[in-house]
């Protein structure tokens, strides 16, 4: 216990859990947030709608810490605040995020008993846990994203601010322009096509 007040002591306790729950569930989730606000304004939110919210918000959060996770054998074991990896694997890699796909599925299957709402779950965990990298990105300049095939880390947030000159040609700058953005769209694209699956959605109304 002393050890674990001590490492608190030294300013290891820090605010990146929370800021990245918070992001996870009030920006990329926040369909589900604008969807049940109505409904809770006007008290129609039913048991089985909070049930349903606060299992989400449940799998979406511990999901985006799923990258950190380490850090509590650690702080606990070795007085320190490593949390990048499990051996020689990189906890904040595509290839650990498999974890989290396999915790939202195991979730989602005992909640409903339904493979579908298992394999929705797992694509909202999965988007919870990518959510974590390109925060630790933009804070840390890069993520071993695609670890065992390249282990150096990639930033795709300095990718977006390649100059035309560094890329070469216009196609370079294209597709790096591109690319960058595309993977923050999927993420995104992800979380918002599970939260519809559940439920939670933006509807265009057709003006009359």
């Amino acid at each position: 216990m002393e050890k674990i007040i001590d490492t608190f002591e030294k300013g290891f306790l820090m605010p990146y859990p929370v800021v990245h729950v918070l992001f996870f569930l009030f920006c990329v989730g926040i369909v589900a947030v604008y969807a049940i606000t109505g409904p809770l304004y006007r008290r129609e939110l039913s048991f089985s709608d909070a049930r349903k919210l606060l299992l989400l918000a449940f799998v979406g959060g511990a999901c985006t810490l799923f990258p950190d996770i380490m850090v509590v054998y650690n702080i606990i074991i070795n007085n320190t605040m490593e949390h990048c990896s499990i051996g020689s694997i990189p906890t904040h890699s595509l290839l650990f995020s498999f974890t989290a796909i396999l915790f939202g599925g195991l979730v989602g299957y005992a909640a409903f008993r339904e493979f579908s709402k298992a394999v929705y779950m797992a694509i909202f965990a999965e988007s919870a846990f990518l959510t974590h990298l390109l925060l630790d990105d933009i804070a840390e300049g890069g993520c071993e994203y695609l670890y065992p095939l390249y282990s150096s880390p990639i930033s795709v947030f300095s990718m977006m601010d390649t100059e035309f000159a560094a890329a070469g040609s216009l196609f370079h700058y294209l597709m790096v322009s591109i690319v960058s953005v595309f993977c923050v769209f999927v993420v995104i694209l992800m979380a918002l096509f599970a939260l519809d699956k559940f439920g939670f959605e933006f509807g265009y109304r057709k003006e009359k």
